[in-house]
């Protein structure tokens, strides 16, 4: 007997591991009969997954988060028992704002703190020569791409609710709003990154992975309720994840899971610029310049998978940096009990593993027992103590 679900996910690179626990029949040896749907829009997928029209979900993280506090939306409590994908965004800028920050740049390129401090002085110059707002695209209010462009702005000066213009789009639809001209940068997950650069629309400026060493993306996402009515499912599915991510892993497999992404139903795009993204080997320049990191996403190496709680406690914390929700104790622990690693333990039946430490690169270390504390060291924000 199987147990037909239906489960939302975006045309993201990091969908890897639900694409391929169905696509590769992980799922079904659990006994599970999984119909994948593609959406266009991260409000889709919460909105389906909250309702009971989704039985789980590809979601972003802080999304869970936002979610089960009732931020944003209607308050519908979520569990996350598997890890996604840590890192995998890039942040590209069109040829005219590449082209800017070069001219400004004081050290290393791919130092993040010398491209902020450029984007400060750009964003000075356009403001005494009376131009429009920069505007730069983000998927979500509720996600890791708005929190890392804050992040990474205001670590050089830059203001991103006073000197620039942030605004939401659908991962898909960014590659078309930089070339016409829309916005002038942009944060998404992959291929999206890539298929500007393949375009000759955009420059890759940083992998995520520069400006926080690891940093959740997305998780797996269920109802609270539902898990707790369907423990048995809710194993299944990270048995079957866990076997898919480790699948993914395995440098000689890239190819098989690149045609497998690649699919018209799947994310449809090139398989090879979704293998460059798996490999971590990614072209930054319509030159053709290329850049590798080992860091650019992460699926199931480096205990990935297994969900961080401190990790959910970090985005609670930007969410109060930025005005999202007041600081409060006991939504700060309600944030926190949405990652699941007891739910990923108990269906691994590994010993319990290490957590992927924040890293950034600016600001002190983050300790989620002292957010307050945390968030008093920096001078651009919305939270005042």
């Amino acid at each position: 007997m199987t147990t037909p679900l239906h489960i939302g996910f975006i045309p993201l690179v990091d969908a890897a591991a639900l694409i391929v626990a169905v696509d590769k029949g992980f799922a079904a040896t659990e006994g599970l009969d999984v119909t994948l749907v593609r959406e266009v829009s991260w409000s889709n997928v919460r909105d389906k997954l909250n309702i009971g029209l989704f039985d789980a979900a590809h979601l972003l993280a802080p999304v869970a988060i936002a979610s089960s506090l009732g931020l944003g939306h209607v308050k519908v409590p979520i569990a996350a028992p598997f890890n996604l994908g840590l890192n995998g965004n890039a942040i590209t800028v069109s040829p005219a704002l590449h082209a800017a920050l070069m001219e400004e740049i004081d050290g290393d390129r791919f130092d993040p703190m010398a491209t902020s401090r450029a984007l400060a002085r750009v964003v000075a110059k356009r403001r005494k020569s009376g131009a429009e707002p920069l505007t730069f695209g983000m998927t979500f209010p509720f996600s890791t791409h708005n929190y890392q462009l804050r992040f990474w702005m205001a670590a050089g000066g830059v203001d991103p609710d006073e000197d620039v213009q942030l605004v939401v789009l659908p991962p898909p639809y960014m590659v078309d709003s930089l070339a016409n001209g829309h916005v002038d940068a942009f944060c998404v997950g992959a291929p999206w990154n890539s298929i500007a650069v393949d375009l000759g629309v955009g420059h890759i400026l940083h992998f995520v992975s520069d400006i926080l060493l690891s940093a959740v993306e997305k998780v797996l996402a269920v109802r609270q309720s539902w898990s707790e009515k369907n423990a048995d499912v809710v194993a299944a599915l990270v048995r079957a994840h866990l076997r898919a991510a480790e699948f993914i892993e395995q440098p000689e497999n890239r190819p098989e899971v690149a045609r497998i992404l690649s699919s018209p139903e799947r994310l449809g795009v090139d398989a090879g610029v979704i293998q460059r993204t798996l490999d971590g080997r990614l072209k930054i320049s319509p030159d053709g310049t290329m850049r590798e990191s080992s860091r650019y996403l992460l699926v199931g190496r480096e205990a990935a998978a297994r969900p961080d709680p401190g990790q959910a406690a970090w985005l609670y914390a930007q969410m109060v940096r930025w005005g999202q929700t007041p600081y409060r104790p006991e939504a700060l622990k309600a944030a926190m009990a949405v990652f699941r690693p007891d739910l990923y333990d108990a269906a691994s039946g590994r010993p319990a593993g290490t957590s992927n430490a924040i890293g950034a690169f600016a600001g002190p270390p983050f300790d989620p027992k002292d957010v307050p504390g945390h968030l008093a060291a920096f001078t651009i924000g919305r939270w005042k103590p």
